[in-house]
């Protein structure tokens, strides 16, 4: 599907370089992780406005590339910015598979350094997992070869099954958190956000559309400017 071009390429003199190429940042749109770094050039990034999916330039190879014609793996194209020199450009994307060619999601998955006592890491994960989670479910629910996981077997059985344990996991909650034991809360509460995530895939409803929801009751509500009344 074509993008809705905000600003016309016309408008705006993107920056490239003596081989014609730009830097091509590609981020996953609901985590925020960094996948890869390619590069463009003006008919790569003409092809990807033009269908939603991205195109890059091979240096090596002297030719452009659909990410994920070979490998299935494409990256569904949900925005593009650049930068304040316009030289580099940021996609943020529905990553479909992996994007590293081999075989890991990101092509940043290497540590060199970092301080110990750093907690990033193990927060992004944190941040991140609800949607590999929901990954993982979708792929369980759709796949041949995990027809007979508990989730699929879960989806088989149709949205009453789910929403029975919906039930009963939100009563196990309740005795939980009755009972003095986190542990035992810890545990039964990830059994309720787990079988709520299939609610939501079962209805079409992503994870990211309820966090939207809770952000947008967050915001700040404007103020009704008060009337003058007059005598």
């Amino acid at each position: 599907m074509p993008l809705k071009v905000v600003k016309q390429l016309t408008d705006l003199e993107l920056t490239y370089n003596k081989e014609g190429l730009i830097p091509a940042i590609v981020q996953d749109f609901s985590t925020g992780e960094v996948l890869m770094l390619a590069y463009m050039n003006k008919e790569s990034l003409k092809k990807t406005l033009e269908n939603g999916t991205t195109w890059f330039y091979s240096r090596s190879r002297q030719e452009l590339w659909s990410k994920g014609a070979t490998s299935g793996h494409f990256q569904e194209v949900r925005s593009i910015y650049y930068d304040c020199d316009a030289d580099t450009l940021l996609l943020k994307v529905k990553q479909h598979g992996v994007a590293c060619h081999l075989g890991d999601k990101s092509c940043f998955s290497n540590l060199m350094a970092r301080d110990d006592a750093d907690t990033d890491s193990l927060q992004g994960k944190l941040q991140d997992f609800p949607f590999v989670l929901e990954e993982i479910i979708a792929e369980r629910r759709s796949r041949e070869s995990f027809k007979n996981s508990y989730v699929a077997s879960l989806f088989a059985r149709g949205l009453d099954s789910i929403l029975k344990k919906i039930g009963e996991e939100g009563a196990e909650v309740v005795i939980a958190a009755k009972n003095d034991s986190p542990e035992e809360l810890i545990y039964e509460a990830g059994d309720l956000i787990f079988h709520l995530l299939l609610v939501l895939q079962a209805k079409g409803v992503s994870y990211r559309q309820v966090m939207a929801e809770l952000v947008r009751r967050n915001q700040p509500k404007k103020e009704k400017k008060k009337e003058k009344i007059s005598d």
